[in-house]
């Protein structure tokens, strides 16, 4: 891994890869705002679109009419206190995206190829200018194979379904055992696709955050990346 592709202005790009729960979403939030980057949660750009199929009764198995009606979609993320919210043609779709529906029907959406190529030319293009923390589960291997910090983040089954549990509401109704379940399932869908499938990148630094808090992840992390951005002589 190096930084010879850092820009001017002594910015580099961060992937951070890893499978559902491993709190990739906050780690990469927390990292970009410690380095004063941008953060692209690409994982947020598939659940929108995933939802707005829902809605539109486009089954994933439909990939011409899922392509079509992809074209006109406008997918925005703008950050915000504590987060990031997701906008789809203009309505914040933030909640929306991480209902269980979606969750469980987002991965054969993503196994869309065409789909993925409008995606991931949107995200290259958000980070041409450096500056850019993205997280996903192809970044490192497939969207930005020449970040200058590539971060696989992983954790149990068992330690990410217990991590999701926590962020429900009683109202949801779902139980320790069924979230395990997704998760497993969830992993052997994006392993196994055929499309960018979930994979750590040979040259990723790979971080087993079980026994890890949140703060000390994301420490680990920014340190890394100081490490690198000095070795460039930035």
């Amino acid at each position: 891994m190096t930084s010879q592709n850092t820009s001017e202005n002594g910015k580099m790009n961060v992937a951070i890869d890893g499978p559902a729960g491993a709190g990739k979403s906050t780690v990469a939030r927390l990292v970009a705002e410690a380095l004063g980057y941008i953060y692209v949660d690409t994982g947020a750009m598939y659940r929108a679109v995933s939802l707005h199929m829902v809605r539109k009764h486009i089954s994933p198995d439909d990939m011409t009419q899922v392509l079509q009606e992809a074209q006109d979609l406008v997918i925005d993320l703008q950050p915000d206190r504590g987060g990031q919210k997701v906008f789809c043609n203009g309505e914040d779709v933030t909640s929306e995206i991480r209902s269980r529906e979606v969750t469980g029907i987002v991965s054969r959406y993503a196994q869309i190829e065409g789909l993925r190529t409008q995606l991931v030319d949107i995200q290259r293009q958000m980070a041409l200018r450096k500056g850019v923390v993205m997280d996903g589960r192809d970044i490192g291997t497939t969207v930005l194979p020449d970040a200058e910090v590539k971060i696989f983040m992983t954790a149990s089954v068992e330690e990410r379904a217990l991590r999701r549990f926590k962020e429900l509401e009683p109202s949801d109704g779902l139980t320790l055992e069924q979230l395990e379940r997704d998760i497993a399932t969830r992993d052997k869908l994006d392993e196994n696709r055929e499309v960018s499938p979930l994979r750590c990148a040979e040259d990723a630094i790979v971080l087993d955050t079980t026994e890890m808090n949140i703060h000390e992840v994301v420490d680990k992390i920014v340190s890394y990346c100081t490490m690198v951005r000095g070795e460039g002589g930035l």
